[in-house]
């Protein structure tokens, strides 16, 4: 007994140092999620409070990073411009800050937290090939790459949280449309406001030949297929990347490169496996995270029923 304690300490600790940089208390951005006088975007109860407070937003996470590569300017700009391989733990917990920050925190750590984001930005440009042969110029805060960082974003977060979470709160259109407020934020313009539009962008998309798969995307693929994470965690991450391959479409899985997991033409159950990783997760960190914990602190001092 005293030995499973430990290890799911351990877990613990890892799983909390892997996503927000500490472990045993939270970091330092956490606890100011109490503070605030408003409601900020979203409340409990929200389309977007059930999504993000799921651990099937492990699996999405690992879907977007997949979807997103596919665009050659927005790869381009994570890998002239991001730490992500250096220090790509430290990459995800800003990430995760900001996600986290939007979610439960205040009107005004909202878009604190965005202003920093946008300022990153400002220094990312370049030049990339599109998958239709011409130099484009991008910078990270250019509409075309926010919408399509945007677009793809709901639609693993929708599509994992059908496969491996729970009920949305006014189904998929609601966490759509709640979750536009983000986008705006971050400079998007008109944001699709229904499942079914952000469909409709992706289709465009790809039939547009902008998406591209080269040896760039190869590496970035490896990469996120074999991160850096401790040897307590890769056996549940390597489940769980194969089961965000899976959730992709045929068409994405093939731009990647990727297969499904399978005994020659018999896939495997990675769909199955996720769900008991997952479970081990949510047991290990606890139903409801300390970011939710502060920001219901913070309602319940302005007043508002939790």
């Amino acid at each position: 007994m005293e030995c499973m304690r430990n290890y799911l300490t351990e877990y613990r600790h890892e799983l909390q140092r892997t996503f927000t940089g500490t472990s045993g208390t939270p970091p330092e951005w956490v606890p100011r999620l109490a503070e605030g006088n408003d409601a900020g975007y979203h409340l409990p109860g929200s389309a977007v409070w059930a999504v993000h407070g799921h651990v099937a937003t492990i699996v999405a996470g690992i879907r977007v990073l997949l979807m997103q590569a596919l665009h050659p300017g927005a790869l381009a700009g994570v890998y002239e411009h991001s730490g992500f391989q250096k220090d790509p733990l430290g990459r995800l917990a800003n990430t995760v800050r900001w996600i986290f920050t939007v979610t439960y925190g205040s009107t005004e750590a909202a878009e604190a937290a965005t202003a920093r984001v946008r300022k990153i930005h400002e220094r990312v440009r370049g030049t990339y090939v599109d998958g239709n042969g011409e130099h484009r110029e991008y910078a990270a805060n250019d509409p075309e790459l926010l919408r399509w960082v945007h677009v793809t974003y709901a639609d693993s977060f929708i599509t994992a949280n059908r496969i491996w979470g729970r009920p949305i709160p006014g189904g998929p259109d609601a966490y759509v449309r709640e979750w536009a407020a983000a986008g705006r934020l971050m400079g998007v313009q008109d944001p699709p406001l229904t499942e079914a539009q952000v469909h409709a962008e992706l289709e465009q998309w790809y039939a547009s030949g902008v998406l591209r798969a080269d040896e760039r995307l190869a590496e970035t693929v490896s990469f996120i297929r074999y991160p850096p994470l401790s040897p307590l965690l890769k056996p549940g991450y390597a489940v769980l990347f194969a089961a965000a391959v899976a959730s992709l479409e045929p068409r994405y899985r093939e731009l990647l490169g990727i297969k499904r997991l399978g005994l020659g033409p018999v896939p495997l159950p990675v769909i199955t496996a996720a769900r008991a990783v997952l479970a081990m997760v949510r047991f290990a960190l606890g139903s409801h995270g300390p970011s939710e914990l502060a920001a219901r602190r913070r309602l319940q001092r302005l007043g508002y029923a939790a």
